[in-house]
Parts: C-alpha cells; structure tokens; sequence
C-alpha cells in the first residue's frame, strides 16, 4: 500500500501520465477480489486526493458502479475528495482525548489556521481533520501531524507546534 498524505513531491508530471500510470496499477489489480480499496489508496497516491472525474475514471477502469467507487471513498476517512495541504492535523475526540480537552484544541486550530473541520489553508500547508481515536488515551489529548502524535496537547501549545512545520 501505498502511504503519502499529500500530493506526490516527486517531479511534476502531467494529468496524462498519472492516469496512464493509474491504468497501469489497475490493469494489475482490477482482477483480483477487494481490489478497490488498493487502487484507491495509489490514486489518492499519485493525485494527492480522489475527485470525482478521478473516482469516475476508476470506476469505468474497473467496470463497477460510480455509487460504488464513490461510497467507498465516502465511507474512509483516509480518502480525500479535495485536495490536502502539506501537512495533515488530526486531532484525536475519542472518549479519552474529548474529555481532556479535545474540543478545545480543535477550536483553537480552527482559530490559528483560520479553516474548520475537513478544510485546508489557503498556503496549502495544512489540512485539519479529526479522528475518533489515535490509541493513545494515556496521552490524551494528542494530535498528530503526518502521523507523528503529539501528547497532553493543550491550546497554549498549539501555536509552538505548529510553528515547526513552516
């Protein structure tokens, strides 16, 4: 599988050749049962995010229903339909963190980054999401950026943290 949480860093290629190497990854596993979740996670790979004219390429590719492609990627919460920043805020609101203060930290990252829930600044820096639980309660509150979790975050801290990501 495929990991990245923005668009591909690598050199600048055209529309073109990132559907022709889309076409290429699914003729490889268009056959194989549960294969869409797989071709989702390489195209948000190479695109960055998964429009709809990309999930309706997908789905003509594979023969499936647009519904179907389109419910999936609904459906996680690791897929994109608008394009990420450079840095993905997650801020936990499981029991644990909500409880410690969760919310908070999520108004206060709506206030620093001026954008809500699912959005993404206008330098294209960060996008802000939230997540049900990160599996570190005994941290709680934490947050991660790019999959690095921050613990026992509080607003106060938020601004020094997020400093180190300009």
């Amino acid at each position: 599988m495929i990991k990245q949480s923005g668009p591909c860093k690598c050199k600048k290629e055209k529309d073109e050749e990132k559907y022709a190497r889309l076409s290429q990854f699914i003729e490889e596993y268009k056959d194989r049962e549960g294969s869409l979740i797989q071709i989702l996670h390489i195209a948000q790979g190479i695109f960055g995010y998964l429009p709809l004219e990309l999930q309706k390429f997908i789905s003509q590719k594979l023969n499936i229903p647009l519904s179907e492609v389109s419910g999936v990627v609904t459906f996680h919460s690791f897929f994109s339909t608008k394009p990420r920043g450079e840095n993905t805020i997650r801020v936990c609101l499981g029991t644990a963190c909500y409880v410690r203060g969760g919310k908070k930290i999520v108004d206060k990252l709506k206030e620093i980054l001026d954008i809500g829930i699912g959005d993404t600044t206008t330098d294209g820096k960060f996008t802000l999401e939230v997540m049900r639980c990160i599996g570190a309660c005994g941290l709680a509150p934490a947050i991660t950026i790019n999959d690095k979790v921050f613990k026992q975050v509080n607003p106060d801290k938020l601004q020094s943290i997020i400093e180190k990501y300009y």
